[in-house]
Parts: C-alpha cells; structure tokens; sequence
C-alpha cells in the first residue's frame, strides 16, 4: 500500500506526485522522490523497480523479505534492511522489516510486519530543509535514526523486566519455575534486540569510515552519532545479558537450598520417628529375658525414654536450623 510519493528540491517540498511520474523526476539533477510503501504487493515491487532501475538481487531480498540488517551496493545504488521492533500489549516484542533503497535522486523505504510508521521523520526532515539538501543520504540517515532510537525505549523496559525480576526471586519463593519461565522468556527478548542491533552496528560503520557510498558523502559524522548510538545499545544488551545469566544462576541456586532444606526437615523428621520405633521394636521382639519386661514401671518408662529423646532431638534439630 502506497503511503507518500512525493518530490523535493533544494530542501523543500515541491509536491506529491503520481507513481508513473517518478522517473520524470528522477532524471532531474537537482531532485529527488521520496516513496514509501507498507506492505507491498508483488506488483507494488515490480512497478518500484521499474521506475528506479532496481537491481534485480535487491528486489528479491525485498521480495522475500525475511532478511537480517545488512547494507549492500549495486552500483550507485545503495539497499539497507533495518528491524523495527515494538512491543505488543503483551510485553512481546513483534519484530518488523524496512527495506530501503538509496539513489542519487530517490529513496524508497518497503515496510513490512510493523505498524509504526514514519510519517514523523518525514515531518522533521520536511522542517530542518538546510538538511534536506543533503538529499536521499539525510532520508537514510533520517531513517535509521528513529529506528534506532526506537531500540532504547525497547531496551530499557527490558532492564526494568529484569529488575522486577530480580526482586521478585528473593520476594516469592514459592514460584522459582514461573521465574525462571520469565526470565527464559526475558533472553529470548534479549536476543531479538541483539539480532536486530549487531548486524546493523556493522553496517552503519562503512558509511562513515573508509570509502563512503556516494549517497552518503557528507553525512559521515550523522551515521557515526548512529553509529555510537547502536553501540550504547549493544553494551546495554551484554550487560542485561550478562545480569540475565547471574539471575538465572542464582534462582537455581535458590531452588536447590529449598530443596536441601526440605530434605533437611525430612530427615529431621524421620529420626524423630526412628527413635520411638527402634525402642519399640526392640520390646516388640517378646523374649523372655529383656531389661524391666515384667517391671510394673517399664511401660511409662520406655514411653519416656521415647519423649524425652524425640524432645532431645526435636531442640537439636530446631537449634541446628533444619526444623
């Protein structure tokens, strides 16, 4: 579904225009089309290729979707994959795709899986036209700078989960399983930034160091402020990692000092009915010649040497914390 086709020229906004006049525009040295479609359709792509000229390999990637950050040249034209990530009502993180393609004179940015739009970086760019000049290499930049800021709000509702977390694991011991489930559930987050931030990390570095795409001269030091900003995310990411895996670590840890404990009161308990029943069954056996068998007194007392040694053993055990 086509979202906005529009042409601009020396930083401004001329008009929008009809899909069958880009290429009208396009061959113009001092414009360029700004097209942006959600979802395209087989057909949506073949007629973008058409009037951009697009190599056929990038069109297929588009095509198929699916693909991880990457940034690519074909000739004077540049295609980048970038995620969007969101979060649902859930607490999931619902993982989207822009392919972009870069010109001299055009930038087409194919949105799938997502719906958050970009209507907000065009109204920036629309507002700052001493940047615009710069043309499609600011839209690029543009572009992958709100994605990118995106991934912090992401990322530090992530450190507030495990925070919650971590608390919760001392707080509610009764249920260790459901918080090692959470926190399972928490690196599977973990990873999808990751998957989304690293990737692109290493792309962003050829547009500022090196040999710089064509599109993208004079825009280093904006994709290197990127650049830095998907560097802080990726330390945020190893770190919640990192803590991540010492949470883990310590609720099993926890787990097996319940367990010992319960063992421990188990075996606490069970001496406290072994010393009983040994005594009886020892005066259960009825040989004639046993220690106070025919004593008036021998019942009470054998009752007593029981409840005075379970009691013996009950301040023991009490004392030595098992109980």
């Amino acid at each position: 579904m086509l979202i906005n086709c529009a042409a601009y020229q020396d930083g401004k906004k001329l008009a929008d225009i009809p899909v069958a006049d880009i290429s009208e525009h396009v061959c113009l040295p001092d414009r360029f089309v700004w097209v942006a479609i959600k979802d395209p359709t087989p057909e949506e792509i073949d007629v973008m290729q058409e009037e951009f000229s697009l190599h056929d390999l990038a069109i297929e990637d588009a095509r198929h979707g699916h693909q991880r950050p990457k940034l690519e040249e074909y000739g004077q034209t540049l295609f980048c994959v970038v995620h969007v990530l969101e979060m649902d009502s859930r607490g999931e993180i619902q993982v989207g795709e822009v392919d972009i393609f870069v010109g001299r004179n055009f930038v087409l940015s194919m949105r799938s899986r997502s719906d958050i739009g970009f209507l907000n970086v065009r109204e920036r760019c629309e507002n700052e036209p001493h940047l615009l000049r710069h043309g499609a290499g600011f839209v690029l930049y543009a572009l992958i700078d709100a994605v990118v800021d995106r991934y912090f709000d992401i990322v530090h509702r992530l450190e507030g989960e495990l925070e919650a977390l971590e608390e919760q694991i001392f707080v509610d011991r009764s249920s260790q399983r459901r918080n090692i489930e959470q926190l399972y559930a928490l690196k599977r987050k973990l990873v999808a930034v990751q998957h989304a931030a690293v990737p692109l990390l290493e792309a962003i570095s050829h547009m500022y160091g090196g040999r710089v795409p064509g599109v993208c001269a004079g825009m280093q030091e904006y994709f290197r402020d990127v650049y830095d900003h998907l560097e802080r995310i990726v330390k945020i990411v190893e770190t919640v990692r990192d803590m991540l895996a010492t949470a883990i670590q310590v609720n099993l840890a926890l787990i097996s000092l319940d367990e010992s404990a319960v063992s421990k009161k188990f075996a606490g308990y069970g001496a406290l009915f072994a010393v009983p029943t040994m005594i009886a069954g020892i005066y259960g056996m009825n040989f004639e010649h046993m220690p106070e068998l025919k004593s008036l007194y021998g019942y009470p007392v054998a009752l007593g040497a029981m409840v005075v040694l379970d009691l013996f053993l009950l301040w023991r055990f009490t004392k030595a914390g098992w109980l």
